[in-house]
């Protein structure tokens, strides 16, 4: 008969103590196997097994709570899987500390007391890098194929000598991302608040002039670029080839007032790039595929409609401002290997449909789990329309 073990020496095996034991019995993940003539708690092999899993579950970032689950559903789970699973995981909550972490650093950097609405003035500016990047961190985790930045940043067709100012540059992913890649001569000023992540990449300029071409100079300019005194130093610098806002528009308080100085700031053969409403093949997807599994499709398709209408919308504010306006949609595929991510970033995505796709979840996790399973991956088409102005 196999020898079983106190709670002292199972303790002892796994580096532990007799107080981790008994929390882990208390929270229902260590049950042992049995008990002692004088009711001590005594263990098998199969818990001590049991045992290493959770230690080695805690030590790689699981909660309790998580390690519960994961004893509950996933017994027999693949262990690569589940250490992926948990690396996207760590790196997402990594990815929320670094954003908390330049949050205070903005406010601590203040030349004056940090109070509750300093705090909350940086929090706003903020959010209009995270939006943008919050996008790009899932692209970075899922996209097939080249960074989303390399795309948008080949979309704008930058030729030697080109002079180009960037409205609202925030982190600078399009050109850290592309650092190497930009021409000889071109001049880059790039505009944003203080407090926002152009502190960083003001930083960032600072460190990697050496790199860039012959003749090619970045700048960051801590201007509000809704206050028109900080039109008045732009134009101070002469008109530009390239004027850029991607991820702006939905952050300014006058659309019309922004537009109108980007086309007085524009070279008469320039180009300005912008976004603020886009079509994107995503609903067309997700409407075809709920439709061949016989499940409603309205919110897709409304969410389709909306995005149109506000397309058509700001196409018409843009031509209030200029002769022609081109759109230009930029695509990428994501690449999902887990049903359950899957999922949580179809409710995430599509709020409104919650309720409904929570009844759906067993069906919609099958399905993602044999396309999965039959193909490697559920692959994702997604797009972005960038509306491209000129004089």
């Amino acid at each position: 008969m196999e020898k079983r073990m106190t709670s002292g020496e199972i303790a002892k095996k796994t580096g532990v103590s007799k107080k981790t034991v008994r929390l882990y019995d208390e929270k229902g993940l260590l049950k042992p196997s049995g008990y002692s003539e004088g009711n001590y708690r005594l263990y098998d092999t199969e818990a001590l097994a049991v045992l290493e899993k959770i230690i080695a579950l805690k030590q790689i970032g699981f909660s309790l709570e998580e390690i519960h689950d994961n004893l509950a559903t996933e017994k027999d789970a693949d262990i690569t899987e589940v250490l992926t699973r948990q690396l996207k995981s760590l790196e997402s909550k990594r990815y929320e500390i670094e954003k908390a972490i330049a949050s205070i650093n903005s406010v601590l950097l203040r030349e004056s007391e940090p109070d509750w609405d300093s705090v909350a003035e940086i929090v706003k500016t903020m959010q209009i890098d995270q939006r943008a990047d919050v996008s790009h961190f899932q692209a970075m985790l899922h996209s097939v194929g080249q960074d989303w930045y390399v795309t948008i940043y080949k979309s704008l067709g930058l030729k030697e000598k080109t002079k180009v100012l960037d409205l609202g540059c925030g982190y600078g992913k399009l050109w850290r991302n592309n650092w190497s890649e930009i021409p000889e001569g071109v001049t880059v000023d790039g505009f944003d608040l203080h407090g926002s992540w152009s502190d960083d990449f003001a930083d960032y300029v600072e460190q990697h002039k050496g790199p860039l071409a012959d003749g090619t100079e970045v700048n960051v300019y801590f201007e509000d670029i809704e206050d028109a005194e900080t039109w008045v130093q732009v134009g101070k610098k002469g008109s530009y080839d390239i004027i850029i806002a991607h991820y702006l528009m939905d952050f300014i308080k006058d659309r019309e007032a922004l537009l109108e100085r980007m086309a007085d700031a524009l070279a008469p053969v320039g180009m300005c790039s912008v976004n603020g409403a886009s079509v994107s093949r995503e609903h067309t997807f997700w409407k075809e595929m709920f439709g061949k599994l016989q499940l409603k499709t309205e919110f897709f398709a409304e969410r389709e409609a909306e995005a149109i209408k506000n397309q058509q919308e700001f196409t018409e504010l843009l031509l209030s401002f200029f002769s022609k306006v081109e759109s230009v949609p930029l695509g990428n595929v994501m690449r999902y290997t887990d049903a359950n991510e899957l999922f949580a970033y179809l409710m995430e995505r599509y709020p409104e449909a919650k309720k409904y796709l929570t009844e759906q979840e067993a069906v919609l996790k099958a399905y993602f789990t044999s396309e999965i399973k039959e193909k490697g991956a559920f692959l994702l088409p997604k797009s972005t329309d960038f509306q491209h102005c000129y004089k």
